[in-house]
């Protein structure tokens, strides 16, 4: 009897992928992560990753909100 052998479904190896590149993503605009909007499109942050993949503009909530609070505090 021969040893029984793993391999890996390359479906949920690319699911794995999307989730590490959607935290990148989420980490450097400044949206709120949540692995439940993977794939989702009624979420606006996977609206906003979905645009960001297809090489178009991307609201970037970090800058938005240094303009928002530049003058309330200090």
């Amino acid at each position: 009897m021969g040893k029984p052998t793993f391999t890996p479904n390359p479906r949920c190896e690319e699911i794995f992928d999307d989730l590490d590149k959607y935290l990148v993503f989420c980490q450097d605009y400044g949206y709120r992560y949540n692995e439940a909007d993977l794939y989702n499109w009624k979420s606006y942050a996977w609206q906003q990753f979905s645009k960001f993949l297809q090489n178009k503009s991307v609201k970037n909530t970090w800058t938005e909100d240094a303009k928002r609070f530049s003058g309330r505090f200090g």
